[in-house]
């Protein structure tokens, strides 16, 4: 008899951030600055239909638009629920069970988690060597999950390292990832080099620059043979008809209010850089919403728990591979930033 759970399974356990309510939430790199206000307009008018019907079985609208917003053909998009959602239709189509994803680490937890969720075998890396790619795909692996900004350290991949990696990828056949639910925040992407190509999967998101974390809405965009086949592992109705709308209406950005956004976010990710490197802190650069802060010897979990006591909430990474102890500071508002400062100078004193 097949043992329940399942041996690839039976390891796993539920994803628990500490989510308490406190004043000020500096933990999940979500907006805030409010979710983009052409999306609260549609939620305010929601009618009973928006609740009792379903959505449409593949969000078309939410294709149309993002094919429009990035001017790639409408048979290069994909939608789900959020870019996990995405990934985790990915691994299914893409995987067979026992194969193999190769990813660099430290990188976004969940993919080892979707890789033992779909069977799949996960093989971090550590990568020193920007030069040589190599070591990614030694294996031959089914998929290669990539982060830029990556997420927690705020790296940005350079752009000749992927090229070289996406060559040597397309003639094993492996499948890229490249998660760009960052990429808002950073200079430049690789929309149109994953639809021209025949292997890279560039992974979106609405719940980071949008502030539409609570809709939970993603999009991918790739070459038609690989979105067809995440269309088809994806399945019906995962996005909700007001999410989809809401969606749809902050990517057309009509009133431009998305730029703003992004420049407080550059601007205020800059001062609090300089802000921690003047106090003795050596932060990691950041392509990202967020900064990532080495704690240098200090126990991460100590300096969370003491922040949150003060009403500061951030994300810590115990022991985290070539890093240490760190914390993770999303970027808010000035005063939340300020807050966020006066509390880590009385709790590192």
């Amino acid at each position: 008899m097949t043992p329940f759970p399942r041996e690839a399974y039976r390891g796993l356990t539920r994803y628990a951030p500490d989510r308490r309510p406190v004043e000020v939430d500096l933990s999940d790199n979500t907006s805030r600055r409010g979710a983009h206000p052409a999306a609260v307009k549609i939620m305010q008018g929601a009618s009973a239909e928006d609740l009792t019907r379903y959505p449409s079985v593949y969000s078309e609208q939410l294709r149309l638009a993002v094919a429009e917003t990035f001017e790639v053909p409408l048979d290069s998009v994909s939608t789900g629920c959020g870019s996990d959602g995405l990934l985790d239709s990915a691994f299914r189509a893409a995987g067979e069970p026992g194969e193999e994803i190769a990813f660099l680490t430290p990188t976004f937890s969940m993919v080892e988690t979707f890789a033992r969720m779909n069977g799949m075998t996960p093989r971090p890396v550590r990568q020193t060597d920007e030069d040589d790619p190599s070591a990614l795909l030694a294996e031959a692996p089914a998929l290669l999950y990539l982060c830029s900004p990556n997420n927690p350290t705020g790296k940005i991949l350079q752009k000749p390292w992927i090229e070289r990696l996406l060559v040597a990828a397309e003639s094993l056949g492996t499948i890229v990832l490249l998660d760009e639910a960052y990429a808002d925040f950073a200079d430049g992407d690789f929309v149109q080099e994953a639809v021209r190509s025949t292997r890279l999967l560039i992974l979106r998101t609405m719940s980071k620059a949008y502030g539409l974390a609570g809709l939970r809405v993603g999009f991918a965009l790739g070459p038609p043979d690989v979105i067809r086949e995440i269309e088809k592992s994806r399945g019906p109705y995962q996005i909700s008809r007001l999410g989809e709308a809401a969606a749809v209406a902050a990517l057309r950005d009509e009133e431009q209010w998305l730029d703003g956004v992004i420049q407080e976010v550059k601007h205020e990710r800059e001062r609090l850089q300089e802000e921690l490197k003047g106090r003795g802190w050596r932060p990691l650069p950041s392509g990202g919403n967020f900064i990532l802060v080495p704690l240098e010897g200090r126990p991460s979990r100590e300096v969370t728990a003491a922040l949150r006591v003060k009403g500061v909430a951030v994300r810590p990474f115990p022991a985290l591979p070539g890093v240490g102890d760190s914390i993770r500071v999303s970027i808010g508002p000035r005063n939340e930033l300020d807050r966020f400062l006066v509390a880590l100078d009385e709790v590192t004193a």
